[in-house]
């Protein structure tokens, strides 16, 4: 019976060792990355391009941004604290000059290479299987207020979003104190705006009332400041901020004033 009993206990002592070795093996969990948006701001041995802006956000399990180039999307997971992103991503097929695609091969390169990432203090390092960093990316900023913004595209209320017309400038400026003000092409406007999370909102403009000679430029005035009363949702990512109504269609999209 003293056998058998000694045999028992080192049995159990067997397995509490085990236990404890496979508690130590388990892969730590990793920070939540849904919902985050990033700017690139170091790649190992490789100075970067001042611009155009290299952005990754996480939505679900999805993944997408601009790698400077072109813009990417596609899927990625984080189990067992494993990060993987699914390829192959989508892409546009942008021609940009030699060192821009050189550096966004280089970050989509990282990007599918990682197998892990390190995440705090707004910093987001994606790392090799080794531990190695393969690239550095600091948490993009969301604030609205102190910003200033040229518009790309407007909506023109026939279900697309049209360039603006040549030589014109419609301008979008978020003051501290709840105030937008610009230029809508011809004219001077300014409004209030209320910021909750990625929701925006805009009262309706008031606007000073010169003609313009070019009637397409008054025509996209109103096309601008009906787009404008039609925000419901903000989104800056990198150099460009995105408006979007509540059918979820784009308002406008815009680019951070002096990033051109």
């Amino acid at each position: 019976m003293k056998s058998f009993i000694t045999r028992a206990t080192g049995v159990f002592a067997l397995g509490i060792i085990a236990t404890g070795c496979g508690a130590s093996a388990r892969a730590p969990d990793l920070p939540g990355l849904d919902g985050t948006a990033w700017v690139l701001k170091e790649l190992p041995g490789q100075a970067l391009a001042p611009r155009p802006t290299v952005t990754l956000q996480f939505a679900g399990d999805r993944v997408s941004g601009s790698d400077g180039c072109n813009r990417f999307s596609g899927r990625y997971s984080v189990a067992d604290g494993i990060f993987r992103v699914v390829p192959p991503l989508a892409s546009t097929q942008m021609a940009c000059p030699p060192e821009v695609s050189a550096q966004a091969q280089a970050f989509i390169t990282a990007l599918t290479s990682a197998a892990s990432y390190r995440s705090e203090d707004g910093r987001l390092e994606l790392l090799s299987s080794a531990g190695a960093p393969l690239a550095a990316l600091a948490a993009q900023s969301q604030e609205l207020a102190g910003t200033a913004w040229r518009a790309a595209g407007i909506n023109n209320g026939k279900g697309g979003v049209a360039s603006l017309v040549s030589g014109s400038t419609v301008s979008l400026e978020f003051g501290p104190d709840g105030r937008a003000s610009g230029t809508s092409g011809c004219n001077r406007y300014t409004a209030s705006y209320t910021v909750d999370g990625s929701s925006l909102k805009f009262s309706q403009a008031a606007s000073t009332r010169m003609m313009c000679a070019d009637a397409g430029v008054m025509e996209q005035e109103q096309h601008f400041l009906r787009a404008l009363e039609s925000v419901t949702t903000a989104r800056v990512e990198g150099d460009r901020l995105e408006l979007r109504t509540a059918a979820g269609a784009i308002a406008m999209t815009l680019y951070r004033a002096g990033s051109d």
